[in-house]
C-alpha cells in the first residue's frame, strides 16, 4: 500500500497548483479592475467605466456567441452526417487510425476548437465597441453627400458598422465552412479517389448552404463598396471620382446582384443535387469580379479620363474642396487679400499702437531656465521644458503672460533621502504659480513677474485668494499617499517657509482627491497595483489615507472621455481661486464622404514636438475633427470637469446620447474660466496643414496645384522641421482692436526640400472667447487669412533670419555678447502683419557657461521688408526700423536707456582672464555651498564647517579676480552665480527669508 502513496500526493498537488495559480491570477485581475472602479467613482465616472466596459463585454460575447455557435454547429453536424463505412478499405484504414487518435479527446476538441475562435473572435468584435455605441446612439448630420443623398451620419456611424458586422461575418462563415469540411473528410464524408471527389450527400447540402452563405454576405459587401467609394482616398483627391462614378459603383452594384443569383443557383444545387450551374455560375462570377471590377475601370481611366482629366474630374474635384473645408472647418475662413509693403515709413505703426505694445518678447521656450533660476527655490521644485502663453487682466488692461506651475521633482532629492517614504508619502505636491510678463522684461534682461515667490504673491492672488499646491500636473508623481485624520502631525512637505529663521512647513492634504486606502483590503488591492509591499506595511498609510494617481491633466480627460483625442498640451490657469488644467478633446472620424485624409502625427509635427517641448497627437488618420470639448482638472484635487464645446458637432451628440451625464454645457463655465480658453494648437495645426493646399476653391486651379502653400521650417533650429504657431495679442486688418489670436505663416510649396521662403499667407484663429459666464464670445474661433500677392515678394521667416544672421552691424554685436564662453540664443521669430506690411520681432538672449545659468534677454532684432533693426529693446529697435519713429511704443518703452548696451569693445586678454577667474571662484564657491547643504541634510556637521571653509576661501579668490576687472569693463558675461538669485540649490539662511 505505501508503494501507491507517493504518486497519489503527486497526483493531488498537481491540481492544487493550477487552482492556486488560478485563484492568484484571478486575484491580481480584480484588483486592477477593482482599484479601475474605485479610481472612476471617486471622480464621478463610474458611468463611463461600466458604459465602456459593458459595450466591450457585451460586443465581446455576441463575437464569441456567433463564431462559437458557427464553429461548433458545423463540426457537429459534420460529425453527426459522417457515413457508416467507406468505400475504399485502405483510406477507411489510414482514417480509422486518424479517428482512433483523435477519440479520446474528440469531446474536447469539438468544444475546445470553437471557444478558442470564439476567444479570438469576441476579442476582435469588442475592440470595434465605438462603432457600435455610435450605431446605436447616432445622430443627423442634416447634411448629405453629393453622390447617394444620404445623410453624412450614415457615413460616419451606419456604414462602419455595417462594414464591420459583415467582415466579421464573412471570417465567421469562411473559418466555420473550413472547420465543417475538414470534419466531413476526417469522417469519409469527402474523399479523394482516383476518379475524382467523393463528396456525400449530407456533405454537399453542407458545403452549398456555407457557400450560399458566403456569396450573400459578399454581395452585401458589393453592396456596401458602393458607397465606401466615396470615403476612398486611392485617387489623387477623396473620394469618389470620375472612374468610381461611372464604372466602379455600378460594377459593384452588378457583382452583388450576382453574388446573390449564384447564392440562390448553390440552395438549387443542394436541393436537386446538380453542381453544374453553381460551378459555373461562380466561375462567372470570378470573371466578372476580374473584368468589370479591375479591367474595365482601369480602361475608363486609361483611356477616357487620363487625356481629359481635368475637364472630366473637375466636378469631383469641387466635392472635394468643398467637403474637405466642411470636415475641417475650414468653410467659414474669412480670406481677404493684404497689399503688403515692403516700406518701412516713419510712423506707420500708429494705426497698430496697440498690437505694438502688446508684441510678446519672452519666449516661453527658452526661459524655462530663467524661471527655474529664479523662482524653483528647492531642487525638488521643477517647471516644464516649454512654458505656457495665456493672458490676465492687469490693472484693467489684457495683458499677455507667460505661465508655469512649480511642479514636484521627487527624484531630484537627496540620495540618501530617496526612500518610499519620502517619494510617496512626504514630497507629494508643487507649490504655487509663477506668470511673467509677455512684452516686457527687467533692465537686465530678465522675466518682469506678475505673479512670483512662495509664498506665492502678485496681481494672480496669494496663499489666501486661491489654492496654490499642485498635486495633479504634468509630471506628478507616479502615485503619492495623502490625507490624515483631524489633529495628526502633518507629514507632507509643504514649501519653504516664507519667516526668517523657519524651516519647512508641513502640511495634510484636506480634499478628495483619490480613492481611499486606508482600509486593509484596499492597501492589498493597491499594493498589487503597484507591486509595492511597502504601501501595504507602511505607518504612512492611516484609515484616513487617499492614493492620488493617473495625475496627468491629459490622462485623467482621456480615461473619463475614452471617445475624444485628447489635444498634446494642457495649459494651467488661476480660475476662481484654484488652479485648474485645460485641456481641449476632439472628436474625429476617418470617414467623411469626399474629405482628404490626413495623418493626425504628421500635421501636428514641429519643432516643438521634435525637441520634446510637446506632444504629437497619435498615429491616427482623420478626416473629420471637432474642438467638440473643452475640460479642466483642478490642480489641487484632480476633479475633471467636461464641456461641451461644439454643441452642434452630431459625434459629440452621439456620445453624450451614450454617457449623458458626463458632460456640462458650456453656458455653465464661469467668466473666469471662459476668459483663459483659447483656440487650441493642434486643431490649428491641422487645420494649417490642410489649408495650404485648400486655400484655393476653384476646381480647375486646385488641379493645377500651382498654388499650393506651404508651413515654412522653423529657422531658429537647425533642423529642417516646421515652425510652430504662436500665441499673441494681434489687431487683425479688418478687427477694431487686438485679440488673443494663434497664428502661423505661409510660403510656396516645398519641393524636394526646396521652395521660394517668401510670404504668401498669414492665418490668424480668434482665441478670445470673452469673460462672460456661459457667453461664448461672437469673434471666438473666427479664422482668417491673409494673402498676400506674390509680385509683392514679402521675405518669410527662413529669409527674415538669413537678414539678421547676414547683417553686419548685427553679426559684429552679437559676436561680442558671445564673448567669455556665452551662448547667444535666438528667441521665437514672431511674424505680425503691421504697418501695412510683415514685421518680424526675434529677441535675443544670452546664456553663459555653469549649472546655474539661465538665459536673459539682450536685445531684440526686428526686421520690415529688406531693412532690420537691433536693439537693446524692442521700443528702440522699432525707432531704428522706421526712421526714428515708429508712430507706436512697444511695452518695453520704459527701459530705454536702463537696458544694458552690451560690449562696446573686445575685452582685453587680463580682463578676459580675470572674468575667467572670477567665474570659476564662483563656480567653487557654488559647489561648496551644494556640499555643505548634503552635509547638513545627512547630519554630518563636521562636513558642513569644512564645506563653509572652502566657501569662504572661495568668495575671497572671486573679491580678488573681481578687483582685476575695469570698473568700466562692460560685463557681457555676468557669472552665472553672480545674477542667479535665488539659485536652485540656496543654501540654509538664503531660503529662510523666502
Amino acid at each position: 500500500m505505501s508503494t501507491g502513496r507517493p504518486p497519489s500526493r503527486r497526483g493531488a498537488l498537481t491540481p492544487t497548483l493550477i487552482v492556486v495559480a488560478l485563484v492568484v491570477v484571478g486575484f491580481i485581475f480584480f484588483a486592477n479592475v477593482w482599484t479601475d472602479v474605485l479610481w472612476y467613482r471617486q471622480l464621478g465616472f463610474v458611468e463611463v467605466f461600466i458604459t465602456e466596459n459593458l459595450a466591450k463585454i457585451a460586443t465581446f460575447a455576441a463575437g464569441f456567441a456567433i463564431m462559437f455557435a458557427a464553429v461548433f454547429f458545423s463540426i457537429r453536424i459534420a460529425y453527426n452526417a459522417r457515413p457508416v463505412y467507406a468505400p475504399d478499405s485502405e483510406v477507411r484504414d489510414n482514417l480509422n487510425r486518424y479517428q482512433a487518435q483523435l477519440e479520446p479527446v474528440r469531446r474536447i476538441v469539438m468544444v475546445g476548437l470553437p471557444v478558442l475562435f470564439g476567444l479570438f473572435a469576441g476579442s476582435a468584435a469588442a475592440s470595434q465597441w465605438q462603432k457600435v455605441l455610435l450605431f446605436f446612439n447616432q445622430v443627423g448630420f442634416g447634411q448629405t453627400d453629393p453622390q447617394f443623398n444620404m445623410d453624412i451620419s450614415f457615413y460616419l456611424m451606419t456604414l462602419p458598422f455595417l462594414g464591420f458586422v459583415t467582415g466579421f461575418l464573412i471570417s465567421v462563415v469562411v473559418i466555420a465552412g473550413i472547420a465543417g469540411i475538414l470534419t466531413h473528410y476526417l469522417y469519409g464524408s469527402i474523399r479523394l479517389m482516383e476518379r475524382g471527389v467523393f463528396t456525400s450527400r449530407a456533405a454537399q447540402i453542407h458545403i452549398a448552404v456555407t457557400g450560399a452563405a458566403f456569396l450573400v454576405l459578399l454581395g452585401v459587401n458589393f453592396w456596401l463598396d458602393r458607397y465606401s467609394s466615396v470615403q476612398s482616398n486611392g485617387g489623387r483627391w477623396a473620394g469618389a471620382l470620375y472612374t468610381d462614378v461611372n464604372a466602379v459603383i455600378p460594377t459593384k452594384a452588378i457583382l452583388a446582384v450576382a453574388a446573390v443569383l449564384v447564392a440562390i443557383l448553390f440552395i438549387v444545387a443542394a436541393v436537386i443535387g446538380r453542381w453544374r450551374l453553381p460551378v459555373i455560375g461562380t466561375a462567372m462570377l470570378i470573371i466578372t469580379s476580374i473584368l468589370a471590377g479591375g479591367v474595365y475601370p482601369w480602361v475608363i481611366q486609361q483611356f477616357q479620363v487620363r487625356p481629359s482629366e481635368q475637364t472630366l474630374e473637375s466636378e469631383y474635384i469641387k466635392r472635394n474642396i468643398d467637403n474637405t473645408r466642411k470636415a475641417y472647418g475650414l468653410d467659414g475662413i474669412q480670406e481677404t487679400r493684404y497689399d503688403a509693403t515692403n516700406t518701412a515709413n516713419t510712423g506707420a505703426l500708429a494705426p497698430d499702437a496697440q498690437t505694438t505694445a502688446n508684441i510678446r518678447l519672452l519666449d516661453p521656450n527658452l526661459i524655462s531656465d530663467a524661471f527655474a533660476q529664479l523662482e524653483q527655490y528647492r531642487p525638488y521644485y521643477q517647471f516644464p521644458k516649454a512654458l505656457n502663453v495665456d493672458r490676465y487682466e492687469v490693472d484693467g488692461k489684457i495683458q499677455d503672460t507667460v505661465i508655469a506651475v512649480r511642479e514636484l521633482n521627487p527624484t531630484n532629492v537627496q540620495t540618501n533621502q530617496q526612500g518610499w517614504l519620502n517619494q510617496h508619502v512626504v514630497y507629494t505636491h508643487g507649490y504655487g504659480v509663477v506668470a511673467a510678463k509677455g512684452n516686457k522684461f527687467t533692465a537686465d534682461g530678465k522675466p518682469e513677474f506678475l505673479q512670483s515667490g512662495i509664498p506665492s504673491t502678485g496681481v494672480l492672488g496669494n496663499d489666501s485668494t486661491y489654492e496654490p499646491r499642485i498635486y495633479f500636473g504634468e509630471s506628478s508623481p507616479e502615485y503619492s499617499i495623502v490625507g490624515a485624520p483631524d489633529g495628526a502631525t502633518p507629514r507632507e512637505q509643504d514649501r519653504p517657509s516664507g519667516k526668517e529663521g523657519e524651516g519647512e512647513t508641513q502640511y495634510t492634504f484636506k480634499g478628495n482627491g483619490g480613492p481611499n486606502v486606508g482600509s486593509f483590503f484596499n492597501k492589498i488591492l493597491y499594493a498589487i497595483k503597484f507591486q509595492s509591499s511597502d504601501l501595504l506595511l507602511s505607518d504612512g498609510v492611516n484609515p484616513q489615507s487617499q492614493i492620488l494617481y493617473d495625475r496627468s491633466p491629459r490622462e485623467r480627460v482621456q480615461k473619463v472621455a475614452p471617445y475624444l483625442t485628447v489635444d498634446g498640451g494642457a495649459y494651467p490657469a488661476v480660475v476662481d481661486g484654484r488652479v485648474k488644467w485645460i485641456v481641449d478633446g476632439y472628436t474625429t472620424s476617418q470617414y467623411f464622404p469626399y474629405s482628404q485624409q490626413k495623418s493626425l502625427s504628421d500635421a501636428t509635427a514641429d519643432s516643438q514636438t521634435s525637441s520634446g517641448r510637446a506632444v504629437a497627437l497619435p498615429n491616427s488618420t482623420v478626416n473629420y475633427i471637432r474642438n467638440s470639448v473643452k475640460a479642466t482638472v483642478d490642480a489641487y484635487d484632480g476633479s475633471v470637469t467636461l464641456y461641451a464645446w461644439d454643441d452642434t458637432d452630431p459625434v459629440l451628440k452621439a456620445w453624450q446620447k451614450v454617457f449623458p451625464s458626463t458632460l456640462k454645457p458650456y453656458s455653465e463655465m464661469s467668466g473666469a474660466l471662459m476668459s483663459h480658453v483659447r483656440y487650441p494648437e493642434d486643431l490649428f495645426k491641422v487645420q494649417r496643414e490642410l489649408l495650404g493646399q485648400y486655400h484655393v476653391t476653384d476646381p480647375i486651379s486646385f488641379y493645377k496645384n500651382n498654388d499650393a502653400w506651404s508651413t515654412p521650417a522653423d529657422p531658429t533650429v537647425s533642423t529642417d522641421v516646421k515652425q510652430p504657431p504662436f500665441y499673441m495679442s494681434l489687431q487683425m486688418p479688418d478687427q477694431q482692436k487686438p485679440a488673443f489670436q494663434l497664428t502661423s505663416s505661409f510660403i510656396p510649396q516645398i519641393v524636394n526640400g526646396n521652395a521660394r521662403n517668401v510670404l504668401y499667407g498669414f492665418l490668424a484663429a480668434d482665441s478670445d472667447a470673452g469673460n462672460q459666464a456661459g457667453v461664448k464670445a461672437d469673434g471666438y474661433g473666427k479664422l482668417r487669412l491673409l494673402q498676400i500677392p506674390p509680385e509683392t515678394q514679402v521675405p518669410g521667416p527662413g529669409q527674415a533670419q538669413n537678414k539678421f544672421n547676414s547683417d553686419p552691424t548685427v553679426s559684429q554685436a552679437l559676436n561680442l555678447l558671445r564673448q567669455g564662453a556665452s551662448d547667444v540664443l535666438n528667441g521665437n521669430l514672431l511674424t505680425l502683419p503691421v504697418g501695412g506690411g510683415i514685421l518680424y520681432v526675434q529677441p535675443v538672449y544670452l546664456k553663459s557657461t555653469g549649472e546655474t545659468s539661465y538665459p536673459t534677454l539682450q536685445r531684440v532684432l526686428v526686421a520690415f521688408g529688406d531693412k532690420v533693426g537691433f536693439a537693446p529693446t524692442l521700443d528702440a529697435a522699432l525707432k531704428q526700423l522706421f526712421g526714428g519713429d515708429s508712430g507706436a511704443a512697444a511695452g518695453d518703452s520704459a527701459n530705454n536707456g536702463q537696458t544694458p548696451a552690451g560690449p562696446a569693445a573686445p575685452t582685453t586678454p587680463a580682463e578676459a582672464d580675470a572674468k575667467a577667474q572670477l567665474k570659476a571662484a564662483l563656480d567653487e564657491a557654488n559647489s561648496a555651498i551644494q556640499a555643505g547643504q548634503s552635509a547638513l541634510a545627512a547630519g554630518d556637521f563636521a562636513a558642513y564647517g569644512d564645506a563653509q571653509k572652502k566657501v569662504a576661501a572661495a568668495l575671497k579668490k572671486a573679491m580678488d579676480a573681481e578687483a582685476k576687472i575695469p570698473a568700466t569693463a562692460p560685463e557681457a558675461n555676468p557669472a552665472p552665480a553672480a545674477s542667479a538669485s535665488p539659485s536652485a540649490t540656496p543654501s540654509p539662511s538664503a531660503s529662510a527669508g523666502r
